[in-house]
């Protein structure tokens, strides 16, 4: 239960919920709903009284400041007909922390400090408000601050694994299976068999589509053996590769950048990029992997045609026979930069990221992308769709994936 105006007006995102839900299901908590409330007592009441009827364990996040609008605090003392009293190592916590910045200490400050008497204090060393530990019926209930920062601390500094250990859940664990340059329709009928075997298992899949990829999820149960299940979802992702290992790109957390990136760096070589509709996206998804300077050179951003003739070499004259947005444009751009920088790969993006332009032969989407390489130079055309930024992104993947696959190749010749 999140609480606070400012996320129901989409001036705060609420990043809690998300990151809650992945850490409580880590540890075998499966989270059944999630809500989001206004800084009014009487939706808090309402909302604790609707969620504890169905809940064995609600969480709290927000409204435990110093100001006035912050009322979780006395809503749930009034809630749980208790009374708030002093709980004195917050108060010298609180103390010591504006001493220590030489900062007055306010009397709302010290109202910090002050907790229902049923709760137990859970510790809050990123912040001055701590978090709180009640139980009723049989249900949990666990307020803390809404600063994500402070929340994440509270959870790391034991309060998941004191979760962990009343709730007594079997772990979860999850095989992520990453895939690109396949729809999520067509996926799921070329595996249909697979995933009914599943379910003798007791293992559920997950599509999880993304621009230009679907994410594959299997997630089994540590009922009995935890050796025993991996076993078992090693034996699954064996089958899953057989039927379409050709569109699998990684697994887990990893990203298209930085399977690149670690492609690049272990074999020694370099790379640069031209980029035209993708402005610059291709180049900080490169740079944002630590350690990229060991194998990223540099990129020309090559919005305007004579970027591309006079920096890239692209000639004028292709350009009027083909269109800027062609494939044998992107393959000079990708030549010439590579060799403009030197460098070993080089990828190029070219098209109408939208929502103007476009034409009935080059439609808003249109993008191609080329690879050169030591083996040559590939460009290949796509047809996206019509939302810029979404345009932007998949074609920063689909060229991460092309230049994949072409560094394979050349590693495999």
């Amino acid at each position: 239960m999140c609480i606070g105006d400012e996320l129901l007006i989409g001036q705060t995102i609420n990043t809690n919920a998300g990151w809650l839900g992945q850490q409580l299901n880590s540890i075998g908590i499966r989270v059944a709903r999630t809500t989001v409330i206004a800084d009014d007592k009487h939706e808090i009441r309402a909302a604790l009284d609707e969620l504890s009827a169905r809940s064995q364990l609600i969480i709290i996040t927000g409204g435990l400041g110093p100001t006035k609008d912050d009322i979780t605090k006395k809503t749930l003392c009034e809630y749980f007909e208790s009374t708030l009293v002093v709980h004195q190592p917050t108060l010298d916590r609180v103390t010591e922390f504006f001493a220590s910045k030489n900062i007055p200490l306010l009397e709302m400050n010290k109202q910090q400090a002050l907790v229902p008497a049923n709760c137990t204090v859970v510790d809050n060393t990123r912040g001055t408000a701590p978090g709180m530990w009640i139980e009723k019926s049989g249900v949990v209930i666990i307020s803390m601050p809404g600063v994500p920062y402070e929340m994440k601390g509270i959870m790391d500094d034991g309060l998941l694994d004191k979760l962990k250990l009343h709730f007594n859940q079997p772990d979860i664990v999850h095989r992520t299976i990453l895939t690109m340059g396949i729809g999520e329709s067509m996926l799921a009928d070329k595996i249909i068999d697979w995933e009914d075997s599943l379910a003798e298992h007791n293992i559920r899949l997950a599509y999880l589509p993304s621009p230009g990829m679907v994410k594959l999820r299997m997630s089994g149960y540590e009922v009995e053996s935890g050796e025993k299940l991996n076993a078992v979802l090693d034996t699954k992702e064996a089958e899953l590769i057989q039927l379409v290992g050709s569109y699998i790109f990684g697994h887990g957390k990893e990203t298209l950048e930085e399977i690149v990136g670690r492609l690049l760096s272990k074999n020694n070589k370099t790379l640069s990029i031209a980029e035209s509709c993708t402005g610059g996206n291709l180049s900080k998804l490169i740079t944002s992997i630590p350690g990229s300077s060991q194998y990223y050179l540099g990129s020309v951003t090559s919005y305007q045609n004579e970027i591309k003739t006079n920096l890239l070499g692209v000639k004028s004259a292709l350009i009027a026979e083909k269109g800027v947005v062609s494939r044998e444009v992107a393959e000079q751009m990708a030549m010439g930069v590579r060799s403009l920088m030197n460098a070993d790969f080089a990828l190029a993006t070219t098209g109408i990221a939208g929502p103007e332009g476009g034409s009935p032969e080059a439609p808003i989407g249109t993008v191609c992308i080329a690879v050169a390489g030591p083996s040559g130079v590939e460009s290949a055309t796509f047809k996206f769709g019509i939302n810029r930024h979404r345009n932007i992104e998949m074609s920063s993947n689909t060229a991460l994936n092309m230049l994949r696959k072409e560094i394979l190749g050349s590693i495999a010749c």
